[in-house]
């Protein structure tokens, strides 16, 4: 489903873009209109009164599992807030009003921490800080404080069909010069090698969900450095780039689908033998072509440089900075989202299908002990990058410019790499002087 445009990974960050407001996914949309805050006091003057947001899942039953939640929780007057439309918009207005949200969910981003619209979650969290990925952690931490607790971890993997790789006589890629290979070696005249995308996987429209930042991760850079600064301008990241641009230019990759990366059906109407696509789509494929799939991360740029990896997407549970009772709020967060392994479960794997977030819950969650399943949790647990809560959207922007013109326009690499740099260090000084 990744919030880094308004498509679906748009508004779900999480799909590796972090602050850019970057995750969506196919099967989750940006959230828009709602109603306003509740008073402090439920109907019966003695329960502090919540007004929780979510944005709008695409997943048939969500929204009447959170209402669930809500009403099973006896501390508090919980109202629930399912906002379809421009979530982000409406949840930057509510932010800096009282009549926002108590607890809302999204992703940090240091722009929030500096304006003191969101608050520390750190002693909800302390007992079982262990019990998250380092991923998670890190996508949720600004400033050495904890903001978010994860609700949902999504993810993207390579899906390969195994009669097409076993017919042409070709192992799942673990490096690009393989992927690309692979790509060649299954491209026939019915059917291309490879879906990444309609963009070639180098646009921002679905954050994390894009290879934007695999480009990156597959030869061991980030976006941002541990010390803040561009991480796409090595020699390395650079040879990355050009490797996407020949696998671009090898023309057995799929463009012009019907659909976009987040939706299988190219996969499974058989457009393509492998596609990179989210976690969420596994038992749509699994239902239209069986067992005859496996899934792997996104290769390593060589045996020798970098390593596989995937995007750690999702959503979390925060608390607005102006919510009428923080410590209500922060309670309704640990009962459900830290404590209620029940419901936890629940809503990642009984609508659609994602990584609970608690590993210990992963670990012993009936649908992803065996298969390809299991294959991906894997893949999440070893594998996952975290969003950075101190990459911009204007940073992603720039950045996802200067891919698009290197990989699809065949532009200058160091020109193109400069230019985004140059808007990188801009956005930098304004955030850290």
């Amino acid at each position: 489903m990744e919030e880094r445009g308004i498509e679906r990974r748009q508004v779900l960050r999480g799909l590796g873009l972090g602050a850019a407001g970057l995750a969506a996914g196919p099967l989750l949309a940006a959230c828009g209109e709602g109603s306003s805050g509740l008073s402090n006091s439920g109907g019966d003057g003695s329960k502090a009164a919540l007004n929780v947001w979510y944005h709008q899942y695409g997943e048939a039953g969500t929204q009447q599992a959170v209402e669930r939640y809500a009403k099973e929780y006896d501390k508090a007057a919980v109202k629930v807030q399912w906002t379809p439309g421009d979530y982000t918009s409406k949840l930057n207005s509510g932010l800096l009003s009282t009549s926002g949200p108590d607890v809302f969910e999204s992703t940090p981003n240091i722009d929030q921490v500096k304006s003191g619209q969101i608050v520390p979650l750190d002693d909800i969290i302390a007992d079982v800080k262990s019990d998250y990925t380092e991923a998670d952690i890190k996508s949720s931490t600004v400033d050495g404080k904890i903001y978010m607790i994860k609700m949902v971890d999504d993810m993207g993997v390579l899906y390969y069909r195994k009669s097409l790789l076993a017919k042409a006589g070709i192992k799942p890629p673990t490096t690009i010069d393989e992927l690309i290979a692979a790509s060649k070696a299954l491209n026939t005249k019915d059917q291309k090698g490879l879906f990444i995308g309609n963009d070639a996987g180098v646009t921002p429209a679905f954050g994390g969900g894009s290879l934007l930042g695999q480009i990156l991760w597959s030869v061991g850079s980030d976006y941002l450095t541990a010390d803040n600064k561009p991480g796409f301008t090595s020699a390395e990241a650079k040879q990355s780039f050009a490797k996407m641009r020949e696998l671009f230019n090898s023309k057995s990759i799929l463009l012009g689908s019907p659909t976009d990366w987040w939706d299988p059906s190219s996969f499974t109407q058989g457009l393509a033998a492998m596609q990179w696509c989210g976690l969420w789509a596994m038992p749509g494929i699994q239902k239209a072509v069986g067992d005859d799939f496996g899934v792997v991360p996104w290769p390593a740029f060589s045996a020798s440089v970098g390593k596989p990896s995937t995007f750690a997407g999702g959503w979390g549970a925060m608390v607005s900075a102006k919510a009428k009772n923080v410590d209500a709020a922060k309670a309704y967060i640990k009962w459900l989202w830290i404590e209620n392994v029940k419901n936890q479960e629940d809503f990642n794997l009984s609508y659609g299908f994602h990584v609970p977030p608690r590993k210990s819950l992963a670990a012993k969650a009936s649908k992803l002990q065996s298969g390809p399943a299991a294959d991906a949790l894997k893949i999440f647990n070893d594998y996952a990058v975290a969003g950075n809560p101190a990459w911009t959207p204007k940073m992603n922007s720039a950045y996802a410019d200067a891919a698009t013109a290197i990989v699809r326009k065949g532009a200058d690499i160091d020109a193109s790499i400069a230019t985004a740099e140059k808007a990188v260090n801009a956005e930098l000084k304004r955030l850290y002087g």
